[in-house]
């Protein structure tokens, strides 16, 4: 009796590639991230976790666990690079922003009143921002509402006014944004806007550098009030201006 006594082959070892796979996605995956800016967050994390792979990815195929040495070696210096502009799209960013708000403060700086104490102002005083605006308030005049009139309140006097704005700047001025309000009386009770076929309640486009622009508005007040406050807010980025105004 014979036995065969021939060893069989051993298996052959399966390569682990997995890791090194996996660091070149995330490293493709965080590179391109890396190339906008607002995405520098992602690419950070996506490079981290890239070159920790490929580095672990590299030593397998030292250790003759894995054959994908170019593979991992790829990852890994994708994740480097993900790193690399995940840090310049950073400081883009940053320094983006800190622009924006240093020209948002300058521009809310510009637009305040040059004399912050003339708030309080009289007939035909003018306020004057430091972007070279000017807003004009006049006397208020007795006025008559039609037929048609919204915002008038029957034993009510309504007064009218005139408010001119000159741009004095460079830039045009969105007039668009003015809004206006006024108090009357003692107790300072809203005076209401009226709108008729003569007055507005604001005003409309812009207005170019050197032109100026005049709205005609009229307000509701109590029989006997005495005083009519009358506020101009030439838009967001700037401060109120009040008129103190004597009428009846």
């Amino acid at each position: 009796m014979s036995y065969d006594t021939q060893v069989p082959p051993a298996a052959p070892r399966v390569m682990r590639n997995g890791l090194g796979t996996a660091a070149l996605i995330l490293g493709i995956i965080g590179t391109v991230s890396g190339f906008m800016p607002f995405l520098f967050w992602l690419a950070g994390i996506l490079g981290v976790i890239a070159l920790i792979l490929g580095l672990v990815g590299k030593g397998r195929v030292k250790r003759g666990e894995a054959n994908n040495k170019g593979v991992a070696l790829t990852g890994a210096i994708l994740g480097l690079a993900s790193l690399v502009l995940s840090v310049v799209g950073m400081v883009v960013v940053f320094t983006a922003v800190s622009d924006a708000v240093e020209e948002i403060d300058k521009s809310i700086k510009d637009s305040a009143p040059k004399d912050p104490a003339a708030k309080n102002l009289a007939d035909g005083d003018s306020s004057v921002y430091d972007d070279d605006l000017k807003v004009t308030v006049s006397d208020p005049k007795p006025y008559s509402p039609g037929e048609f009139t919204v915002g008038h309140t029957e034993g009510n006097k309504a007064y009218q006014v005139t408010v001119v704005i000159e741009n004095g700047g460079k830039k045009k001025f969105d007039a668009a944004g003015v809004s206006l309000s006024a108090r009357a009386g003692k107790n300072g009770v809203e005076a209401e806007q009226i709108l008729d076929d003569k007055n507005s309640l604001t005003f409309k486009g812009s207005i170019l550098p050197g032109k100026k622009a005049t709205l005609t508005v009229a307000f509701d007040a109590p029989k006997d009030a005495k005083n009519l406050t009358v506020e101009v807010n030439p838009g967001f980025t700037y401060d109120a201006s009040q008129w103190e105004l004597k009428v009846g």
